[in-house]
């Protein structure tokens, strides 16, 4: 592993003494930006709950301003009335999709009702479970009528919108139109070559103000090392890198360093239903001990993130007093004996003729994670659990043992809480279950005052720390390494699950 670690710090190295930084991409680029980043199927922002160029072609009705406040987006307002738990979106007029054609209230319903599928098996579902009528008022007027009251309603608002006047009638599980989108954006679909390159123009009336960059590119290669040679070279202008990775790009001229904070956690998710855990969570708790995560933090992140202990720690709703499962090895062992689990010649725990340990998967495009991953799978080893990292292309989410996840979002907390730790969210992974949590999330979302919102995830945080379907390892920092000659950029913004929120005020960027 350190050798492949020296080598591919050395590729980098070579790449900048024979790049050619900010004149060569002065010289290709002019008025456009590329941006180097992984290869995609499609743009389905209906399904997914990340797609980072979905962020630069489609609009929700609110956004989260440079405040982080939750202000208006596609609608000009919004009333709501307490009683009825009804929404009343008032439309701006001044809203064109990429086509020509006017936003309408239509487009809205059909967004909702379409994620609300269950056929579309759409990972935003549970955000709208409690819609129980969609009225078009009128073409500028919507009005949503929930069953409940559901604190992160105007959060998830943020949904992009979909252009009932093409998708109406298509099967959304087939159409073409992932592939070639009509939003309302800051930049229009220009062409698509697959494996290759996405190239997105400016939307000249987008009603936030026309991009002041020409063009965004978005350039396909295959992994870290290839963006960052492509940075090198000065043929893409702007990546996301693991911290590794982008290390020799620190304090270099003619470049740009961003290590942003996020919400974003990495942990080891369990499988709940798997056989081996039916007779070995009570192991849980000493594998919790077994983990130095500020070793884990300053060894795979090189620092570019902290400890994590629970899943709202980058939110004003998280309590500090649950148990932390600070790093003790020693306490980890005495757990493991205490439990009837005898170490072995090998060096590892056996309990009841079965040795003690498990298999850790992450998918192999997850840099960050599979370097995580190997930094705590050497730690359990060290105390005596024997635990192995796999990395397949394609995860078995039903057979695997346990995840190295990432989570965590950086909106209201009932996101990727009650979606993810709810028994048979659409999230849950893991197979949780446990109605307490369920009571406890079910709660927070319906209470419309805070301070029971924060009672209440308290709670929940006490029970999923003592359950441990996940094992809190750390949240991550997301480095973005651009060329100097591109500004505007927000360092300061917490961002989301795997970075959402970076594109935020894309509109407003420059390039030199």
């Amino acid at each position: 592993m350190k050798k492949l670690l020296l080598l591919c710090m050395a590729f980098v190295l070579l790449a900048f003494a024979g790049g050619c930084g900010r004149d060569c991409a002065d010289e290709v680029h002019g008025s456009q930006l590329v941006y180097a980043t992984k290869d995609y199927d499609q743009l389905n922002v209906l399904v997914d709950e990340y797609s980072e160029v979905g962020q630069l072609l489609f609009d929700g009705l609110m956004r989260r301003d440079e405040n982080d406040a939750i202000v208006p987006a596609l609608a000009a307002s919004v009333e709501y009335d307490p009683e009825t738990y009804t929404y009343v979106f008032h439309l701006r007029e001044d809203v064109r999709w990429h086509d020509g054609k006017p936003l309408r209230a239509a487009d809205v319903k059909f967004t909702i009702e379409a994620i609300k599928n269950p056929l579309i098996r759409s990972l935003h579902a549970s955000n709208f479970e409690e819609v129980r009528e969609i009225t078009e008022v009128d073409d500028r007027t919507v009005r949503i009528r929930l069953s409940a009251p559901n604190a992160a309603f105007l959060d998830y608002m943020m949904q992009p919108i979909l252009p009932a006047h093409i998708l109406a009638g298509q099967d959304l599980t087939t159409t073409g139109f992932f592939r070639n989108p009509v939003g309302t954006g800051p930049f229009r679909m220009e062409r698509w070559e697959a494996g290759k390159e996405i190239v997105l123009v400016k939307n000249e009336d987008y009603y936030r103000g026309a991009p002041k960059i020409d063009r965004f590119v978005v350039k396909i290669v295959a992994d870290d090392a290839a963006e960052a040679k492509a940075l090198a070279d000065g043929k893409v202008d702007l990546v996301r890198l693991a911290p590794k990775t982008a290390a020799p790009f620190e304090g270099k001229d003619g470049y740009r360093y961003y290590a942003m904070k996020s919400a974003h956690y990495g942990s080891i998710m369990i499988n709940c239903t798997h056989p081996y855990w039916k007779h070995n969570r009570d192991l849980l708790p000493a594998i919790a001990y077994a983990i130095d995560r500020a070793a884990v933090v300053n060894e795979a992140l090189l620092g570019h993130g902290m400890p994590a202990y629970g899943p709202l720690q980058r939110s004003p709703f998280n309590n500090p007093k649950i148990e932390h499962y600070d790093y003790d090895p020693a306490k980890a062992q005495a757990m493991l004996e205490a439990a009837g689990c005898r170490k072995g010649s090998d060096g590892y725990y056996m309990r009841g003729g079965e040795e003690v340990g498990f298999v850790l998967t992450v998918k192999n495009d997850k840099r960050n994670r599979i370097d995580i991953a190997n930094v705590v799978a050497a730690q359990l080893r060290a105390v005596g659990i024997h635990c192995t990292v796999e990395t397949p292309a394609k995860v078995d989410w039903d057979g695997q043992m346990a995840y190295l996840s990432g989570v965590g979002n950086e909106i209201d907390p009932d996101s990727h809480t009650y979606k993810v730790y709810s028994t048979n969210a659409r999230g849950n992974d893991s197979h949780y279950s446990n109605p307490r949590v369920d009571e406890y999330l079910l709660a927070a979302r319906r209470a419309t005052d805070t301070a029971e919102r924060m009672r209440l995830y308290g709670l929940f945080q006490e029970e999923v720390t003592k359950d441990l379907p996940y094992i809190y390892i750390c949240y991550i920092d997301f480095i973005y390494v651009t060329n100097a000659r591109v500004h505007g950029i927000t360092p300061n913004r917490l961002l989301g699950y795997r970075g959402v929120g970076f594109f935020w005020n894309v509109n407003e960027w420059t390039v030199e």
